[in-house]
């Protein structure tokens, strides 16, 4: 390519002064334009062709071996059209390099035939885009580039001109204080001084750079999710959550454009340095903080050397005969970057001649107007007043309606609001009052705030907000029915706009004819789902329910549900919607709604009555009709009941049915809890390995939702899994983030005690296994007249008895809460501990404790919970002196371990081993049987049957059939037909009128 190619270099580290004088004397000798400057003390050589200057970079790099420090060396070379931008960029350059390096930018290899190392894309300390980096001789060392450390600084897409010795500054300011705070007025150049700096100062903060744009923010409790969001963080309202990530890292967090929430920002910044030691803050303003150890740094004018590079290097092009007027206009803008480029892109237009003198003509005019205003805002508000002046009528009307927009907008949106026509559009943007970023376009706040003043003194602020609040009511609505087939399609096409939403509410919510307002909040009611923002859309919600009390119209039905599909996760029991609309529903004669409103009415019985939320969704279900959204807004409640029942025949065919139904239409958050049930039935009934892939897919369908709560249950279910298939260090790994939350923000992380008892049981720390249940199983506990307790207290039990501690109390406990909940796995692992406890004492009270438990197990399908029967049974075996059928029955259990991929408990006990073939497991639970009928029930006869047995026969003869039986016994109907079938063998009758008979004589 054409144009100049520079060719810098230094030392890395501290070098000697005779050491630089040395690199002076050995770049004198290169061929090449020396530069004579005064704020470099090492070399810049100007070439006119590139070849020239690899050449002679090369021959430098010869010449610098053979002196002192040599090796330390470091050189760069980077071409392009005019010289000081590439000096520039050479030296920042250089500034990645390691000793020994030769750098290369693209630019300067392009078309040259000669052998480069590529070492891929990297961005400079510049903060532009990241570029193609070469070397001319191959090194291990990483460059020192800004990807090394976690950010997200905004990419510039304009070279950063002048201020050196103000970051220099800076940078000091940055070593001895948390907290600097960049004043001055709007367009003084605050951002980009301010992110200029953290990127030359990235590598001191290992945990990262990060940059926090406020300025769409409308209100102060917005800036944790801000903070977060740009970090990556889990979040939820307020700032405690966050604080408790942060509280151990050590990074930059760069607040940008505080001045409109100053007060908000400054309680933050309080609680950020109080409860996180290691984190820095860098403030850019309108005024302080006015916090104590604030470092308040001023933001200057431009030298006059500095604003004309500037006006320059924007304007695009050197103005030779034109050297006094750009002077002039620098001096007259104050050295402002706004106003100077605002002014430069005039030059496209107007000689600077011509815009000196408009700068005069309209500055009196400003200046003499705005009273009360410091004087740089003056100056500021001539120059954008200035521009306004010069844009035509059309484009002024365009330019004021756009500042209706919060964080930015489409061409759509402007087209719909401001009657954009595109050629004035393009206009400002090419003027730069309007920036244009990927698709989507904004105005500085700056520039913002004087089209808003200029729109209200037209008197239009009104209507065009109306106009505003139509057009996002319009997109809203019209995605609407996204919601129920593609719900990342819905999220894409709303999420974006989610400032401009907000600003649509508030306009629309108080108005005196609150309808749009309340039709726009009932279609957003999906947003509030998402990125932990539950609480603000349920204050959007209620103040959209409250304007119209008593209203009855589907409009209200539709606010109720969308309050209760978002209160589900941030405040189940604060305010009846659900059952207010279900009966706002019903009135309207809506199944549809109705369907939907059923589901979220289960979901409230559902700690306290299994049945009544089971009849619930089976209405539900009916009212749904081929509407698949409400369907499996139900199904997802009945599969986690059946999977609580241990109904694991009837609940796949429903698990493929809603998981593929709520992950093909986005639903995920009712998508993962329907995956974490399939995941705890395959492990129950003997599949871990596919466990373990169900979960991993539940977590991933979580986590683009950024909802802390959804996260934590699908990270704490894997984790189980992980435990009970050997993979204890990774499973403690996935919940080390939200152990971390809760110790250290006091974050309530779904079944956090429960998966960390687990893990402390399987670790062998037993009394720590209890305490992590404590407060859920306790009798007098706010969760004791719910099902909780019973799904914890036998894990509680095994901890107890572990330990050497007396579990039967709490076992028995289990059994009745089993028993009241029909919970089929926790009653057998009751009922099996208890035999366990028994054995010694009382061995055939054992053998019916275990032979029940292990009835059970096989009744539902539990065949990973089989094992644990028969490893009960040979102990059994071995305390009755039955050695034979002890080794059978380990022996089978430990081969169903290994085939399995389960681990071994901690406190597993010890049983005899064979050589011989192991039966399956199948095979050892008819073996086991045998041997139990063999020694204490007869094979035949009334005698004969099993308690199961027995409760079948007593329903068979009151006359229900074999699915009335199973809805009783919470058992599949085909598993009552077997049932039968064995009854019938053993009792020798052929029919339910035989049984009937016998069992009357």
């Amino acid at each position: 390519m054409g144009g100049v190619t520079v060719l810098t270099a230094s030392y890395a580290g501290a070098a000697s002064a005779p050491a630089y004088a040395r690199l002076a004397g050995l770049a004198a000798e290169l061929p090449g334009e020396l530069l004579v400057r005064r704020d470099a003390g090492w070399p810049v050589l100007v070439y006119d062709d590139a070849a020239e200057a690899i050449a002679a970079a090369a021959d430098l790099r010869e010449a610098a071996s053979l002196v002192p420090a040599g090796e330390l060396l470091r050189i760069a070379l980077h071409t392009s059209p005019t010289m000081a931008p590439a000096v520039r960029h050479a030296e920042q350059l250089l500034a990645i390099a390691n000793p020994g390096q030769t750098l290369l930018t693209a630019t300067t290899a392009s078309g040259l035939a000669d052998a480069f190392t590529d070492l891929g894309m990297h961005r400079l300390r510049d903060l532009g885009s990241a570029e193609r980096i070469l070397e001319l001789t191959a090194t291990a060392e990483p460059l020192r580039s800004l990807d090394q450390v976690p950010n997200n600084l905004p990419v510039m897409f304009t070279s950063f001109v002048g201020w050196q010795t103000q970051v220099a500054a800076l940078r000091t300011q940055l070593s001895g204080n948390r907290l600097v705070t960049l004043t001055g007025p709007g367009g003084s150049g605050k951002t980009r001084l301010a992110a200029q700096t953290a990127a030359q100062l990235a590598e001191r903060w290992p945990d990262g750079v990060w940059w926090v744009d406020l300025s769409a923010l409308t209100d102060a409790g917005q800036i944790p999710e801000a903070v977060a969001a740009a970090i990556g963080l889990l979040v939820e309202s307020g700032d405690r959550l966050l604080l408790g990530q942060l509280r151990t890292k050590r990074a930059l967090i760069c607040l940008d454009n505080c001045e409109h929430i100053i007060d908000g920002v400054a309680e933050f910044v309080l609680a950020l340095h109080t409860g996180c030691p290691e984190i820095s803050v860098l403030a850019t303003s309108r005024e302080p903080l006015d916090l104590p150890g604030e470092a308040i740094w001023r933001v200057p004018a431009l030298a006059p050397d500095e604003a004309r590079a500037l006006f320059v290097e924007r304007a695009g092009t050197e103005f030779p005969k034109s050297e006094q007027a750009i002077r002039s206009i620098c001096l007259r803008l104050d050295g402002i970057p706004l106003a100077l480029e605002l002014a430069a892109a005039r030059v496209r237009t107007l000689t600077p001649e011509q815009i000196e003198a408009g700068l005069s003509d309209r500055f009196g005019l400003l200046t003499k107007n705005v009273r009360g205003v410091a004087a740089r805002q003056q100056t500021l508000a001539a120059s954008i007043g200035w521009s306004y002046e010069l844009l035509s009528p059309d484009e002024r009307e365009v330019f004021q309606r756009l500042a209706v927009f919060a964080g930015g907008f489409t061409l759509d949106a402007a087209a719909a609001v401001c009657d954009v026509v595109l050629e004035d559009f393009a206009r400002l943007v090419d003027k730069s009052l309007v920036v244009a970023e990927g698709g989507r376009y904004r105005l500085l706040e700056t520039i913002r705030e004087y089209a808003a003043a200029r729109l209200a003194e037209a008197g239009e602020t009104d209507r065009t907000r109306s106009r505003h609040l139509d057009h996002y009511l319009t997109v809203a609505e019209t995605a609407e029915p996204l919601l129920d087939v593609d719900r990342e399609a819905w999220r894409a096409r709303i999420e974006p706009d989610r400032e401009n939403y907000r600003a649509a509410l508030e306009y629309g919510l108080p108005a005196n004819d609150p309808e749009r307002g309340r039709r726009l909040a009932a279609a957003l009611r999906w947003l509030w789902n998402l990125q932990a923002t539950g609480n603000e859309g349920i204050g959007y919600l209620r103040r959209a329910i409250e304007r119209a009390p008593d209203d009855r119209s589907l409009l209200q039905a539709r606010l109720l549900y969308g309050y209760a599909t978002v209160a589900d996760t941030v405040d189940p029991f604060g305010y009846d919607a659900a059952g207010r609309g279900l009966a706002l529903a019903t009135e309207l004669g809506d199944d549809r709604l109705r369907s939907h409103f059923l589901a979220l009415v289960a979901v409230g019985e559902f700690f306290t009555d299994f049945q009544k939320a089971w009849d619930l969704t089976a209405e539900g279900v009916r009212l749904a009709g081929d509407n698949e959204p409400a369907q499996n807004a139900n199904i997802a409640l009945q599969c986690v009941l059946l999977s609580l029942w241990d109904r694991h025949d009837e609940l796949r065919p429903l698990l493929d049915r809603a998981a593929d139904g709520l992950i093909s239409s986005g639903e995920r958050g009712i998508a993962t809890t329907v995956l974490t049930v399939w995941a705890e039935s395959l492990m129950s009934t003997g599949e871990p390995s596919k466990a373990v892939e169900v979960a991993e897919r539940a977590l991933a369908a979580a986590e683009p939702l950024g909802d802390f709560h959804r996260v934590g249950a699908a990270r704490g279910q894997l984790a189980t899994l992980l435990v009970r298939t050997g993979r204890l260090d990774e499973a403690r790994e996935l919940m080390r983030p939200l152990l971390e939350l809760a110790e250290t923000a006091g974050a309530v992380v779904s079944n956090l005690g429960q998966v960390m008892g687990l893990i402390s049981y399987w670790s062998g720390e037993y009394d720590a296994a209890v305490e992590w249940v404590a407060r859920e199983t306790a009798a007098d506990g706010p969760l004791a007249e719910t099902f909780v307790p019973a799904m914890l207290l036998p894990s509680v039990a095994a901890a107890m008895r572990a330990g050497g501690r007396d579990p039967v109390e709490v076992l028995e406990r289990a059994v009745v809460l089993a028993r009241r909940y029909n919970l089929p796995r926790i009653l057998a692992d009751a009922l099996d501990q208890l035999g366990r406890v028994a054995m010694v004492a009382q061995p055939d009270k054992a053998a019916d404790l275990l032979h029940q438990a292990l009835t059970i197990r096989v009744d539902h399908g539990l065949r990973t919970y089989v094992i644990d029967s028969l490893e009960s049974l040979a102990l059994l075996a071995n305390h009755t002196n039955r050695p034979a059928d002890a080794v059978r029955l380990a022996a089978a259990a430990a081969a169903a371990r290994v085939d399995l991929g389960l681990a071994t408990p901690p406190d597993h006990p010890d049983l005899p081993t064979s050589d011989e073939p192991p039966l399956s497991l199948d095979e050892a639970v008819a073996y086991a049987r045998r041997t139990r009928g063999a020694r204490g029930r007869p094979s035949s006869g009334w005698a004969s049957l099993t308690p199961t047995e027995q409760q079948v026969v007593d329903l068979a003869v009151e006359g229900l059939s074999n699915p009335a039986i199973g809805e009783r016994l919470f058992m599949s109907r085909g598993t009552v037909k077997t049932h039968l079938a064995h009854v019938y063998a053993k009792l020798g009758v052929a029919n339910r009128t035989e049984l009937a008979s016998l069992k009357k004589t």
